[in-house]
């Protein structure tokens, strides 16, 4: 999985760890629609898991060391930390009018 082309970043969160990451990104939530996502791991593991009805269901590690979790708009998805982490997310979309 791979973002489009055409989408373009427009903000990121701050640099998360296991005892800082917010509550919400631990149990299933969704991106708005017209907005992807990439979760980086700048240290440690993260799981992310793809848990919306329409997609097949899924869980990889993210790591340093690997590409970035791809975050489709309004699919259901969680995250876990597997120890200690850091992470940020960045968020991307389509230039006005398009």
């Amino acid at each position: 999985m791979s973002l489009p082309d055409d989408v373009r970043p427009y903000r990121k969160t701050d640099v998360f760890t296991q005892e800082t990451v917010p509550a919400g990104l631990l149990r299933a939530h969704t991106t708005k629609e017209g907005a992807w996502a990439l979760i980086h791991v700048l240290e440690g593991r993260l799981a992310y898991s793809v848990k919306d009805p329409r997609r097949v269901a899924s869980r990889v590690v993210l790591t340093p060391d690997g590409p970035p979790g791809v975050v489709e708009p309004t699919i259901l998805h969680d995250v876990e930390p597997l120890g200690a982490v850091r992470f940020f997310v960045e968020f991307h979309r389509r230039p006005e009018g398009r």
